[in-house]
């Protein structure tokens, strides 16, 4: 199955067919946005080191952003 057309739910996700999840041995996939693509990667999180998610607008402030003094506190507070 080389492409295949999804929908978006009505949270704005998408459902990554079984037969391709089947093809990697990982749950966890590496979003990024190249000119006019979307480019999904599979990862390994425990073999990513020194990266780690600090702030996830959607999961940590409801889809809003914060500033850089925000961003820069928290960051002193994981170190």
């Amino acid at each position: 199955m080389p492409s295949k057309i999804v929908k978006t739910t009505t949270k704005g996700q998408i459902t990554l067919p079984k037969q391709w999840r089947g093809q990697f041995n990982t749950e966890d996939f590496l979003m990024l946005i190249n000119e006019d693509k979307i480019i999904l990667k599979p990862v390994k999180l425990e073999e990513i080191e020194g990266e780690s998610v600090v702030f996830d607008a959607d999961r940590d402030n409801e889809g809003k952003g914060i500033s850089p003094d925000e961003m820069i506190k928290m960051l002193k507070q994981i170190k």
